[in-house]
């Protein structure tokens, strides 16, 4: 049994140490040119904010910790970031259609509103990333200024996301 263990570390080990030359995507990236603040005016107030707690995950441009360089953690974090890019992208936040950026913005305000973003995890690590309660209704009431200006200028039986019965 012993040996087993001791194999079966081996193995683990081995494993580890190869895993550490698999190189993982990086995100870094500085076109901005369908950055959010080119299609809504954005306060530099919220802009501050958005860049804090949101672009490090749902931009085109991550700030990689040290550990980054550290496999498993490596596949970890791209993969997070890929799964945060995939549901809101700021930096590409213009190129998306009216209802998707509708629906985004109903989501940052759903997000917000029950404390899910930041991430807790993300958190931990990143103390400067929390909202503060003047800081959640500052976003939110921004996310709802938008839907209201989305709203505006196309017909709402476009922007709603309808159901099929």
């Amino acid at each position: 049994m012993k040996n087993y263990l001791r194999y079966g570390g081996y193995i683990l080990a081995a494993v580890l140490v190869i895993i550490q030359f698999i190189p993982t995507k990086k995100n870094n990236s500085n076109d901005t040119t369908k950055d959010i603040t080119t299609a809504f005016p954005v306060p530099a107030e919220v802009q501050t904010i958005l860049k804090t707690s949101c672009y490090d995950c749902h931009s085109n441009n991550t700030a990689y910790p040290w550990y980054n360089s550290i496999q498993p953690v490596a596949f970890w974090l791209a993969h997070h970031v890929d799964e945060a890019q995939h549901e809101v992208n700021f930096n590409e936040f213009a190129s998306y259609k009216p209802r998707r950026q509708y629906k985004k913005f109903n989501e940052i305000i759903e997000q917000i509103e029950t404390d899910e973003m930041p991430l807790a995890s993300y958190t931990i690590i990143h103390r400067e990333t929390i909202l503060s309660p003047a800081q959640k209704t500052l976003m939110i009431d921004w996310a709802k200024s938008m839907k209201d200006t989305l709203a505006a200028h196309y017909p709402m039986d476009s922007l709603l996301i309808k159901k099929k019965i």
